[in-house]
């Protein structure tokens, strides 16, 4: 199954997908936090993905959270290849580079569409062997603007990162 697919589905069907368990979070929260097996981590059996939430004192608050979290997982995590020769960007990708940083509020970083178009981005950042400009170049932005793009948001900037110095490279600011 494509990572797209993974990334677009509802919530119940990525937890349906999953593995689920729920413990007993250790840590501060006062009396009831070691009462109640209120934590909840998942595993995405398809991709082998892990995330987990234990915030809240509430397991489906935590459950919500951990599918956010496994969802951005999926996107940051699993890398799909990218033929550069015939590359032409699909409809989320296109209107997120289209949109820039501008649009990009804390509420749509929380859908599966934004995440699989970052997800489409990494993989043509790395297909193109991280040079920021050349990746730029072929979605027709400025190089200044795809930097923004991938350090707008803390944990894409950090996936990025790691991928450059893995390579040698210098890390984005």
């Amino acid at each position: 199954m494509p990572r797209i697919d993974y990334l677009l589905t509802s919530d119940e069907q990525l937890i349906a997908q999953s593995e689920v368990d729920r413990y007993r979070a250790s840590g501060p929260g006062g009396q009831h936090r070691n009462k109640t097996d209120s934590a909840v981590r998942l595993r995405h059996k398809p991709s082998g993905v892990t995330a987990i939430s234990e915030d809240s004192r509430s397991q489906s608050e935590n459950k919500h959270h951990a599918v956010r979290r496994l969802r951005a997982a999926i996107a940051l995590d699993v890398r799909e290849p990218v033929s550069l020769e015939d590359y032409v960007p699909s409809p989320r990708l296109a209107a997120l580079v289209a949109g820039g940083t501008a649009p990009l509020g804390a509420k749509t970083k929380l859908t599966g569409v934004y995440w699989a178009g970052m997800a489409e981005l990494l993989d043509l950042l790395v297909a193109g062997k991280l040079e920021i400009a050349a990746t730029a170049q072929r979605l027709g932005i400025t190089t200044g603007a795809m930097s923004k793009l991938l350090l707008h948001d803390d944990a894409v900037a950090r996936v990025v990162n790691d991928l450059r110095r893995a390579a040698q490279m210098r890390p984005l600011r």
